[in-house]
């Protein structure tokens, strides 16, 4: 059973890293009109185009918006004036990455909380592996992000279309780590079913013993976990 996990672990680890994409030096040179004011962080340019005309939901060559650049590159100024004239902030990429999930998965608190004030909704399913913000988050071990959309009423037990939920991804794509734990205490004390297995019927217990993560166990055994 933990042959799988391993093997399922090592293969999304592999190709994490290719499926969020921010604009590169390349974009950014050529981008124009709300794309480049996006990527530049200029909010005046923003308002001057829209009043223009320009299209908010106009996309570069990766399906991103100017939004999704503004999130991606960290200009809060461009991407709250973006959601304040009506940029779609639960607009997907050509990933299916929303500005939530792109904010999560760059441990990036401040842009997290602007995204979750402008409607950008925690509920939303994106990623390749038809995932969450959460099960993005909780992946990484970002725990302060994994309690915020927490609050934000993210699903706690969504499965991804690897079979795993938030719980299980704090654990099998985790280190064990202090953050990795804080995640999945977190999870942990809003109720998250410590029980839902794996597709190889491994449960988020019996992961974390197989790794020897022993403050993942001692917390999941207080929890009822089987």
């Amino acid at each position: 059973m933990l042959f799988r996990s391993v093997a399922a672990a090592v293969l999304l680890s592999a190709s994490a890293a290719f499926a969020q994409i921010a604009p590169g030096p390349a974009d950014i040179a050529a981008y124009r009109g709300l794309h480049a004011a996006a990527a530049a962080g200029d909010a005046a340019a923003i308002d001057r185009l829209v009043k223009d005309g320009a299209a908010l939901e106009a996309r570069d060559g990766g399906g991103r918006t100017p939004l999704h650049v503004a999130v991606h590159l960290k200009k809060a100024d461009a991407a709250r004036a973006l959601i304040r004239l009506g940029a779609d902030a639960n607009a997907l990429d050509a990933q299916a990455y929303d500005i939530v999930t792109i904010a999560a998965v760059a441990d990036d608190v401040a842009m997290l909380k602007l995204s979750l004030d402008g409607g950008c909704k925690a509920t939303n399913i994106t990623s390749p592996y038809h995932g969450t913000a959460l099960i993005a988050a909780a992946h990484l071990g970002h725990d302060e992000v994994v309690r915020m959309l927490i609050a934000a009423r993210a699903p706690l037990d969504h499965v991804n279309n690897l079979g795993w939920t938030a719980l299980i991804e704090s654990i099998v794509l985790g280190n064990g780590g202090t953050r990795h734990t804080a995640t999945l205490k977190a999870l942990v004390e809003a109720g998250a079913n410590v029980n839902i297995a794996e597709r190889s019927g491994a449960t988020p217990l019996t992961l974390a013993k197989g790794r020897g993560y022993a403050e993942m166990v001692a917390i999941l055994e207080k929890a009822g976990a089987r």
